[in-house]
């Protein structure tokens, strides 16, 4: 076997492609605004249902990158979506990401609390870091807590719900987007079972290029 390409932008740009002309070819149909995070979580998963699961609030898509552009703090609910933010693209931006999830103090609140450390989490960004971009891929419990602060008042910039699994997955996504959708706070949220860490990361990077105009991998410093 020869590889087709052996350079990693060369290797993207051609995924990007065939990306798109698959999406022609099912007949599927991303608006323009959206195109950008869409495509960079197929990419991410090779996983086509994305084009219909993830759901959108108007201009949530504007909203994130506006506040990429702004040197935005996201918050994430677990390392492993931390480990996956791009720090180039966030630094030339001035911003920052985070995750309170090894906090020892985040790990007493929720034990005094008796829920998870997710939710204490939250909650600690909503009171530190009232305007940050909140992206969840793995707890439920998350959501909840996001929504719950919402209707306490928090507007965060953008809140990204796509936890994957089985247990108060659906359920947490359905309720956190009517939540949002109530009070006029951007998010986008994957509907149904999938997710994962790495699709909230690939929904922050797809914002973080987008605002620092790093879509193409050669403005990243990729050969």
């Amino acid at each position: 076997m020869t590889p087709q390409h052996h350079l990693p932008a060369d290797i993207e740009r051609t995924s990007m492609r065939i990306i798109t002309e698959e999406l022609a070819r099912r007949g599927l149909t991303i608006l323009p605004e959206n195109a950008a995070v869409v495509k960079r979580v197929i990419h991410t998963t090779a996983d086509f249902d994305y084009a219909q699961n993830l759901q959108f609030t108007p201009g949530a898509v504007a909203a994130g990158a506006e506040a990429m552009h702004a040197g935005a703090t996201i918050i994430t609910d677990t390392n492993m979506a931390l480990a996956g933010i791009t720090k180039p693209g966030l630094a030339k931006l001035g911003g920052q990401a985070l995750c309170f999830m090894a906090d020892p103090a985040v790990a007493a609140a929720a034990k005094q609390a008796g829920t998870t450390r997710a939710v204490a989490a939250m909650h600690k960004a909503a009171k530190d870091y009232p305007g940050a971009v909140l992206a969840v891929g793995n707890a439920p419990t998350a959501l909840l807590a996001i929504a719950e602060e919402i209707e306490n008042g928090l507007r965060p910039a953008l809140v990204i719900g796509v936890p994957v699994g089985f247990v108060n997955v659906v359920e947490s996504k359905r309720h956190l987007f009517a939540v949002c959708e109530k009070y006029h706070v951007p998010a986008i949220v994957a509907m149904g079972r999938k997710g994962g860490s790495n699709v909230a990361a690939a929904i922050c990077n797809a914002l973080v290029y987008s605002a620092a105009e790093m879509l193409d991998p050669k403005a990243r410093g990729w050969q």
